[in-house]
């Protein structure tokens, strides 16, 4: 059994400017997607160009940030925030929902397609391989706050986390850092190596993820406030993940044989 190590939310501090760890996680994986995006965009199959990539990690921090706090506020706490409405803005205390987030980025997806003479699917499969590197992140910026951590277990990795009953738990954040973000990041580089037909690779992000985030969730410890939602076992991730898988593949299915 392992016990989980205590750090201080403080990364550096510069005078009076303190950078928490949390949020640093999230500017590396920004940092991440814009530097793989840059990359990505001198391969002559994409219409999307390093300066329009330059252009483009604006709008996709305005959606990841905006989308991923306004879907935790109304998928997993609504109540809390009506009675404490200046918290919304305290995401440094955690608090971020990926599906918001994920919603965040394919409006800016479609609002930068229109801009810039793009189709949406042409902007969704050139971003979604530079998401994961992010959810890797984000996932240990989780581990590092001590939150999102797992159900019990007698695994001699388990962890003992504050705040979490003295149980020994999965450490899930670790494993949605390794299956969201590692693996992932693998599979859909990979797959979008070469041309594929339009809306495949965003596709095959959708689908990958809603399956592993499914998977984990079998480990994680489903949210206090919400319990689970659906069956008697089926947490509020998990029904937000449906949604994902059905269309991931239901869209890979259709673009193949049409293209067929």
């Amino acid at each position: 059994m392992l016990q989980f190590p205590q750090f201080d939310p403080i990364m550096i501090s510069i005078g009076p400017l303190h950078l928490r760890w949390y949020g640093m996680m999230y500017v590396f994986g920004i940092l991440s997607g814009w530097l793989l995006g840059r990359y990505r965009a001198t391969k002559p199959w994409n219409k999307m160009t390093p300066p329009l990539m330059d252009d483009f990690i604006t709008w996709a921090i305005l959606g990841v940030v905006l989308g991923g706090r306004l879907g935790y506020v109304l998928f997993y706490n609504p109540s809390y925030f009506l009675s404490e409405p200046l918290k919304i803005f305290a995401v440094w205390e955690g608090g971020m929902s990926f599906h918001g987030g994920c919603l965040g980025v394919l409006l800016a997806c479609w609002l930068f397609g229109r801009a810039h003479d793009m189709t949406f699917t042409e902007v969704g499969d050139f971003v979604s391989p530079l998401v994961p590197p992010g959810l890797f992140f984000g996932r240990l910026g989780n581990f590092i706050n001590g939150e999102l951590w797992g159900r019990y277990t007698d695994l001699p990795w388990a962890m003992r986390f504050p705040d979490a009953g003295g149980l020994p738990r999965h450490p899930s954040q670790l494993y949605e850092a390794a299956l969201e973000g590692a693996v992932l990041f693998a599979v859909v580089w990979w797959y979008s190596a070469k041309p594929r037909p339009k809306g495949c690779v965003g596709a095959l992000f959708l689908l990958g993820y809603g399956t592993f985030r499914f998977i984990v969730e079998f480990a994680r410890e489903p949210d206090r406030q919400l319990g689970f939602v659906a069956l008697d076992w089926m947490s509020m991730g998990q029904v937000l993940c449906l949604p994902m898988i059905l269309f991931g593949a239901g869209w890979m299915l259709w673009a193949y044989r049409k293209s067929a």
